[in-house]
């Protein structure tokens, strides 16, 4: 498998990776104007620009962007992330011209139909009203706004229902004039694609783009907090967060790897003691996010209204205790967990843009695979007891409750426990 890439005299850049032995590709354009790049009275328009992409260009309608792909047995789809907006789809070898100027067309020439943006608003609204009916999904978003107050990068990705109702036709194009220069975006394309031709494409479909200067997002500060929403839901659901290294930290495989170790699989710490040995819950998990600038370290379990006091403070100390006690066993274990999880994704063309994209952004480079494992391989025992009691002892922390949490332990009465 052999990566290459390019860069156009306007700054787009193209990367792609041939997989020898498969009829398929994924391609898609990767757009770095994401949540965080929005100004607050923008909450929520670049999620809703990638709504918009779908609803008709100056070429198609939206009957016939879907058309175009399904008619050829493909699958075209986007999303929006705090950094990140992406179009991308999943076609077969032949189809691959077809599925690029298809992305190309929707990103360039949206016509932002005033008709399509009443309909789409509507959609995004009742996408909002499912996330508030959705316990385990709205509380990260609570625990994001606490971690990251009054800050884009705390911001909720759909926005606020008085935003979205506000947007007009001149917002969304507005956005896109200020954040879609051929800088800010990169083709990435993997599976049975050739290199030289999609170099070619880009040219045609995005080198006549006028090149324009990237916006440089507030820098992230992380300030903690706490979060608590009462309601009879039959479940109590708890949140907290430290921060953690960004995504260019040379500790960020080690924050990965403890996070794993923590409550990232079956056998993890908090899953064996809290869900094994004291039955207190069905699902809990530990998990380690990354930005350019900062990243988060989670833990989120959901339990009985009895119970959360009990499982919020084993939590507690249970971090406590990796400090002294972590393993080489459960070092081991979840090392290989992140490779195998790392390599069995790359099987997918999907999944292997994806993350050619992503290191193109974050590093202007894909680095090997064979470096990638040799950072994980390097983390010792030592490295994550360490880095366990720094989180052990990090401050300040966010934490966020829904449902029936009256007995729940407050944010200081976890940092008094924590200080024990």
């Amino acid at each position: 498998m052999t990566v290459r890439q390019d860069t156009l005299s306007n700054g787009f850049r193209i990367v792609t990776e041939h997989m020898p032995g498969l009829k398929s590709a994924a391609v898609g354009v990767w757009v770095t104007a994401g949540g965080r790049h929005e100004r607050l009275d923008q909450n929520g328009i670049a999620h809703f620009l990638e709504h918009m992409a779908f609803k008709g260009t100056a070429r198609r309608s939206a009957l016939e962007i879907a058309e175009a792909i399904e008619d050829v047995g493909g699958y075209i789809n986007a999303y929006t992330s705090r950094e990140v907006t992406a179009y991308y789809a999943r076609v077969l070898e032949t189809d691959v011209p077809l599925a690029l100027d298809v992305i190309a067309d929707i990103m360039l020439n949206p016509v932002f139909d005033p008709n399509e943006i009443e309909v789409e608003r509507g959609v995004i609204l009742q996408e909002i009203g499912q996330a508030w009916d959705t316990p385990d999904d709205i509380i990260f978003d609570w625990l994001q706004a606490e971690s990251y107050r009054d800050q884009p990068l705390g911001r909720t990705i759909l926005g606020p229902s008085e935003r979205v109702q506000a947007f007009s036709r001149k917002d969304l194009s507005g956005f896109t004039a200020e954040h879609y220069g051929p800088g800010q975006m990169i083709l990435s394309a993997a599976g049975a694609v050739d290199h030289d031709a999609l170099v070619r494409l880009a040219e045609t479909y995005f080198g006549g783009m006028e090149a324009k200067p990237g916006m440089t997002p507030e820098v992230a500060r992380f300030t903690g907090g706490e979060t608590r929403q009462n309601k009879a839901l039959e479940q109590a659901h708890f949140a907290f967060a430290l921060e953690g290294p960004g995504y260019r930290d040379e500790s960020i495989y080690t924050a990965q790897i403890y996070a794993s170790a923590l409550g990232g699989s079956m056998s993890s710490r908090l899953f064996q003691e809290v869900r094994e040995h004291r039955g207190l819950c069905y699902t809990i998990f530990a998990q380690t996010g990354a930005y350019a600038d900062t990243g988060m370290t989670t833990i989120y379990a959901g339990t009985s209204a009895e119970q959360v006091r009990e499982l919020a403070e084993i939590t507690i100390d249970e971090m406590k205790r990796a400090a002294d006690d972590m393993s080489e066993a459960e070092i081991a274990r979840a090392r290989a967990q992140m490779k195998a999880g790392m390599l069995m994704g790359l099987e997918s063309p999907s999944n292997r843009a994806e993350r050619l994209a992503r290191l193109v952004q974050i590093w202007d480079k894909v680095p090997g695979l064979d470096e990638t494992i040799a950072r994980i391989d390097a983390v010792t025992l030592g490295n994550v007891r360490d880095f366990a009691g720094q989180m052990a002892e990090r401050e300040p922390a966010a934490m966020a409750l829904y449902g029936p949490i009256e007995t729940a332990p407050t944010l200081s009465e976890l940092q008094e426990r924590r200080a024990a």
